[in-house]
């Protein structure tokens, strides 16, 4: 579609956005930069920015680079590491990376201290066959100019440097390994999406409005869409006239996607898994770790519940976190409904989730495992990562919820996927994301081939082309196979973005 088309009726506004998110805000300053005359309502069902999947208390906040996250870079059948993934994601960070410093020095984002930081990224692992796993995937990522730097060592003493905390009370016996990246960061993503909305407000044509349920769409024939808005504070409902919708409402968009009616939407299905943090309540402890250190995921567990001890920076201080611990709810949101679940059930969906549940069952069982652990199970896995950890300094605190993808599949009949997925109609005027990991992290990328795919007569024009190019340099090259290339975007953005 074409979004300075004339409407054949007058339009409220050229975009709808739905979700106060990191999603909603990379595409609303993206949009607004590609055409600044667009008008563009945001609508949040809640009354805060941010308050779900984008809250830093919600998210892993790792900046997924790849660096650490052993789940990207699995082992093959004869015994070689894939890093196709691994390279893609630490690709699209690059490019978020970017975009954020081309903000930045626009004046358009605060000082990047109020919401990136650097911190190393590690991998962990203890075993023989877990230090044979770490020894090839590190050799394997060298070959990627992405991962050049990362170092290796099964030397507890060079391993207790980097990290005592992990190291303190650990059998000297035990083989252990560790791959370290200097150059992790640390996002606070809540704090980034309130400043991208802060500028967006400023801008001409902007309307934004907290508190607004978004009940139902109605497409028109000439393309265009009436949305259907109630305000909750006063229960009054209203139809607002636009061109394009972008659902980006986290774990909310499959019911939201399921109302606009879109032949595209037919057939996805949504399975929730709830997360828990164990919260480190000692200074002396968190002073202590100065890492994002992650480890293998128990077999049959989500990507989201890989383990990791987590140095954070939430609202100006520094923080410990170790987790997720999985748990099952049928809400889509953390401030949702418990009926999500069975209200995203249609026809055209139930065949995929009952195959898709069939073929995991050890999933189910993970899951079960986790909702039934007790507070001394929790401390014994973290006595894994942490060996002399106390329980008094730790105390349990209630994560994000995500919704995994369910998709329909002509060989298996469904199956769940752990990425995200854009789901566009055919002829550009409505999206939806769906899914979670690396989910924010990769904003600017989804984003990017977003306009691409909705907008693609105006993204094939010299002046979408220049934009893009300057608010993201490496735009259409691929880093991996560009050392020359990826160097010099890493060493800009990390200039502009004050990281070490």
């Amino acid at each position: 579609m074409n979004l300075t088309t004339p409407s054949a009726k007058p339009l409220d506004t050229d975009v709808v956005l739905i979700g106060a998110g990191i999603m909603s805000a990379t595409l609303g300053v993206l949009l607004k930069q590609l055409a600044p005359s667009l008008t563009i309502g945001i609508y949040e069902r809640l009354d805060a920015v941010a308050a779900e999947s984008s809250d830093a208390w919600n998210n892993a906040g790792t900046g997924h680079s790849a660096f650490c996250e052993l789940n990207y870079t699995p082992e093959l059948p004869d015994g070689r590491i894939e890093i196709s993934k691994a390279d893609k994601i630490a690709e699209q960070f690059e490019l978020s990376k970017q975009f954020w410093a081309s903000l930045v020095s626009k004046g358009m984002l605060p000082d990047p201290g109020a919401f990136i930081h650097s911190i190393p990224h590690m991998s962990f692992v203890w075993g023989a066959d877990n230090v044979e796993y770490l020894r090839k995937r590190h050799a394997a990522l060298l070959g990627s100019p992405l991962f050049a730097g990362m170092e290796f060592s099964t030397d507890p003493e060079e391993i207790e440097k980097w990290i005592p905390l992990v190291m303190d009370g650990r059998d000297r016996n035990q083989p252990v390994a560790a791959t370290r990246m200097a150059i992790g960061t640390d996002v606070n993503f809540g704090a980034l999406t309130r400043a991208l909305f802060d500028h967006l407000r400023q801008q001409p044509g902007i309307t934004f409005e907290l508190g607004q349920e978004i009940e139902d769409f109605k497409r028109k024939e000439d393309g265009s869409w009436r949305v259907k808005i109630r305000d909750r504070a006063t229960g009054k409902s209203r139809k607002v006239h636009t061109r394009f919708v972008f659902i980006g409402a986290g774990g909310g968009s499959l019911t939201l996607l399921e109302k606009s009616g879109i032949p595209e939407a037919r057939g996805f299905g949504g399975f929730p898994v709830s997360g828990q943090w164990l919260k480190c309540v000692n200074p002396a402890v968190i002073a202590e770790h100065d890492a994002k250190v992650y480890g293998k995921a128990s077999v049959g567990s989500p990507p989201m519940s890989v383990p990791h001890l987590d140095t954070r920076q939430i609202n100006g201080r520094k923080e410990l976190l170790f987790g997720p611990y999985a748990g099952f709810s049928t809400k889509f949101l953390k401030k949702g409904s418990y009926t999500d679940l069975f209200r995203s059930i249609e026809l055209g969906n139930i065949r995929p989730l009952l195959y898709a549940g069939a073929r995991n069952i050890p999933l189910t069982k993970y899951l079960i495992g986790q909702v039934l652990q007790t507070p001394e199970q929790r401390i014994a896995a973290l006595r894994e990562y942490c060996p002399q950890a106390r329980p008094e300094d730790w105390q349990l605190e209630v994560a994000g919820q995500r919704v995994q993808v369910i998709k329909k599949d002509k060989k298996q009949g469904g199956v769940l996927e752990f990425g995200t997925e854009v789901v566009t109609a055919a002829d550009g005027s409505i999206a939806a994301l769906l899914g979670a990991s690396p989910g924010a992290s990769t904003a600017v990328s989804i984003m990017l081939d977003l306009t691409q795919r909705c907008f693609p007569e105006q993204a094939a024009t010299p002046e979408w082309q220049a934009v893009y190019h300057e608010l993201v340099p490496s735009f259409g090259q691929h880093l991996a196979e560009n050392a020359a290339l990826t160097n010099s975007v890493r060493a800009h953005s990390s200039e502009v973005l004050k990281l070490d």
